[in-house]
C-alpha cells in the first residue's frame, strides 16, 4: 500500500496522503490520520440518509470533504456537514465554512481530542448553527447549538436509542439513534 505526498495549501509543505482506508484531515497546523472502521461509516450513513429524509436527496451533504475553518491551519473533513440549501461550491471546487450548517463528528480513538476541542471551537468560531459528537465507545450523542464567541452556549446529550430533538435549531430535525453501533 503505498503512499503519496503533496503540497498542502494550509500547512506549507508536502504532507502524505492517505493510505486507502484511511482519512486524514489537518487541525491547527498537524496532519492527523485514522483508520476507517465500520462502525464509523454505518454512523455517518445513518447520519446522511436521516439528512436526506428531512430535506430531500437534493440536499448539500459532505462527508470526508475538506472545508476550511478558521483558526490556525484548519483543512477538516467532517464526518457529515450539511451546507445551506442556496450553497454553491467555490472557485476552488470546495465548501465555505459560512455555508454550512450542521457538522456531525463521529469519534474514533485516538484522535476524540480534536472533536471534541479544536474542531468543536472552529465550528463554534464559524458560526456553525449544531455541531453534533457521536461517540460509539460511550453510546452518547452531544449536540452543540447556539454558537458564540468561539464556543457554544447550549448542548443536548442523549444515549444511544434515545431521539436527538435538533428542531429548535436551524436544522429542524429529530435523529433516531436506536440504529447507531457501538465500539
Amino acid at each position: 500500500m503505498g503512499v503519496a505526498s503533496c503540497r498542502h495549501p494550509h500547512v506549507g509543505a508536502a504532507v502524505r496522503i492517505a493510505p486507502e482506508g484511511h482519512k486524514s484531515e489537518v487541525v491547527e497546523g498537524v496532519v492527523f490520520m485514522v483508520p476507517q472502521r465500520q462502525t464509523h461509516f454505518d454512523i455517518t450513513r445513518r447520519i446522511i440518509r436521516a439528512l436526506e429524509d428531512r430535506f430531500g436527496m437534493d440536499v448539500r451533504v459532505a462527508s470526508d470533504v475538506r472545508i476550511d475553518f478558521p483558526g490556525h491551519r484548519n483543512a477538516f473533513c467532517p464526518d457529515v456537514a450539511k451546507m445551506r440549501d442556496d450553497t454553491v461550491q467555490n472557485g476552488k471546487g470546495g465548501w465555505n465554512h459560512e455555508d454550512v450548517e450542521f457538522v456531525a463528528e463521529v469519534i474514533s480513538k485516538g484522535i476524540a481530542m480534536n472533536d471534541y476541542g479544536p474542531k468543536k471551537t472552529a465550528c463554534a468560531t464559524a458560526g456553525v448553527p449544531v455541531y453534533l459528537i457521536v461517540d460509539p465507545y460511550t453510546g452518547k450523542c452531544i449536540a452543540h447549538t447556539k454558537p458564540e464567541d468561539g464556543d457554544y452556549t447550549e448542548e443536548v446529550r442523549v444515549a444511544f436509542g434515545t431521539e436527538l430533538d435538533l428542531t429548535k435549531n436551524p436544522l429542524g430535525l429529530v435523529l433516531t439513534t436506536d440504529g447507531f453501533p457501538r465500539d
